[in-house]
């Protein structure tokens, strides 16, 4: 009882100090609370929405380029150009294959022994140099050093809308240029994005042109809203927002009684500027009614049920999440949690433009270890390698538990020679290590494979080439170290 009472008047003093508390810093509370919300969307969620959208937009660009290189590099191609075009309706036939087959709006090859324009809205075009409507197909003739070209065009002969064309030069084995494969795909497909986005995060989204004008938006767009000079409250950051600069800008305007924040970037693939704005005034709203309510009416118990419940939601909390993302054998992050660690470690390898690899790597033999030994001696060598690559690689990077005996460690700001040089080191302190193992005879030692990340790739192929390079270490006599050399990842396209 007298246990109690303590702990009950100490819970009576704590309560009134709290309250007390409260009453005096309430108000520096609230002013903390907002200017951290608009801290948080201008410096990181608004910033944030605009790269999702422009990786979303690079990726919907990226597919077609890629379609439009495979035409260009089909051999059938190069040889049905070079024999004279001799069978028209074979290549249309092809031509209105691949618009079936990757669901595109049109697909076309220029030849330029023939100066015509084959493609799937009908019969062949003649190209005619001088000509307006053809000056693209000259225009990718003379160029020097680049393979294609991406443009937004209204698509005059036929369907009369805007359209994103894709141009491919085509080469024959001598490095003469013979002709133009390309394909076409409409700019309804970017507006879905923009609305999915739009309804996803809550932010007025649109691009505009180098003039300023409004050519797509998530949503609808008044007459008076067509051009930033118009738009309520931006004439004057207009010029700052038309900067042709492809890293974010932020910005900020009033619009009535409202602050809104704008993120704006360029994009040179399609020559137009992305921007997303963000009131923040609608995000203070809900934080100042329920201030008002909670002060009121029930601050008092609210302090209390928060107090109590923060500590033991924060305990348990604490306890699911190392459950869930560490490995209980060897207390590293387990394979889920490196998943989220990816997507985050690789956006900020992307806005840092600062290196990424990952080496992943085994015990050789494994099996062996625990048929002789048993699995708490096998239990163990997990255990001592996973300490081991612990102590070789620096803090900053993050050792994972990839499954079994297989072990992933990312490696941030490091390219892939460095990597190579981590996994060296980590393999010679292996083979070096004694296990302990009864007998002494057995050696353990470890295969390593080494890749390093490259810009728009995703989690499944950077993982599948490093796991590519550590089968190569163990066809390769194990206690190895293979390494996936990949070029740049523009040119992994052609």
């Amino acid at each position: 009882m007298r246990l109690f009472a303590a702990n009950y008047r100490l819970l009576g003093w704590i309560t009134l100090i709290l309250v007390g508390g409260f009453l005096t810093t309430s108000f520096a509370a609230y002013m903390a609370s907002r200017q951290a919300i608009e801290h948080s969307i201008s410096e990181q969620a608004l910033p944030l929405t605009g790269d999702i959208i422009h990786s979303g937009l690079q990726k919907d660009i990226l597919y077609p380029v890629f379609i439009s290189s495979m035409m260009a590099q089909d051999p059938r191609m190069v040889d049905w150009m070079r024999s004279g075009e001799k069978d028209e309706a074979a290549i249309l036939d092809y031509l209105s294959g691949i618009k079936r087959k990757y669901a595109i709006v049109g697909s076309f090859i220029g030849a330029d022994a023939s100066r015509k324009l084959y493609h799937t809205y009908g019969p062949p075009d003649d190209l005619q140099e001088g000509r307006a409507l053809d000056r693209w197909f000259f225009r990718m003739k003379t160029m020097k050093g680049e393979k294609f070209e991406t443009n937004v065009d209204v698509e005059t002969r036929y369907s009369g809308l805007p359209t994103l064309f894709i141009n491919h030069r085509v080469l024959d084995a001598q490095g003469k240029f013979v002709g133009v494969t390309g394909v076409s795909v409409t700019l309804e497909t970017l507006n879905q994005v923009l609305s999915s986005y739009q309804a996803r995060y809550g932010a007025s989204i649109y691009f505009v042109d180098g003039a300023g004008k409004v050519v797509l938006s998530g949503a609808a767009v008044a007459v008076d809203e067509g051009h930033l000079t118009t738009r309520s409250g931006m004439r004057d950051i207009a010029a700052a927002i038309l900067n042709r600069r492809t890293e974010p800008t932020s910005l900020a305007y009033r619009n009535g009684k409202s602050d809104v924040l704008v993120n704006s970037r360029y994009v040179p693939e399609l020559k137009w500027y992305l921007v997303v704005e963000q009131n923040v005034s609608g995000n203070i709203d809900p934080l100042t009614r329920i201030f008002a309510i909670n002060f009121a009416v029930s601050f008092g118990v609210m302090l209390l049920v928060l107090v109590v419940t923060l500590l033991t939601v924060n305990r348990f909390q604490r306890a699911l999440h190392k459950m869930a993302s560490t490995d209980a054998l060897t207390g590293l992050l387990n394979r889920q949690a490196l998943a989220v660690l990816f997507r985050q470690t690789t956006l900020m390898s992307k806005r840092s433009r600062r290196p990424l690899s990952a080496i992943l790597f085994d015990i050789d033999h494994f099996k062996g270890v625990n048929d002789a030994f048993g699995h708490m001696v096998g239990d163990s060598v997990i255990r001592q390698v996973a300490e081991i690559a612990l102590d070789v690689v620096r803090e900053s990077d993050a050792v994972t538990r990839w499954g079994g005996e297989e072990y992933l460690v990312l490696l941030s700001d490091c390219k892939l020679s460095a990597a190579i040089g981590v996994a060296e080191n980590l393999r010679r302190r292996v083979a070096d290590h004694d296990f302990g193992l009864p007998g002494g005879k057995f050696m353990v030692t470890i295969s390593l494979g080494v890749a390093q990340y490259h810009d728009n790739e995703s989690e499944n192929s950077f993982f599948t080439r490093a796991d590519d390079a550590l089968y190569g270490a163990k066809h390769g006599g194990r206690n190895y170290t293979n390494a996936s050399y990949v070029q740049d990842s523009a040119a992994q396209l052609f």
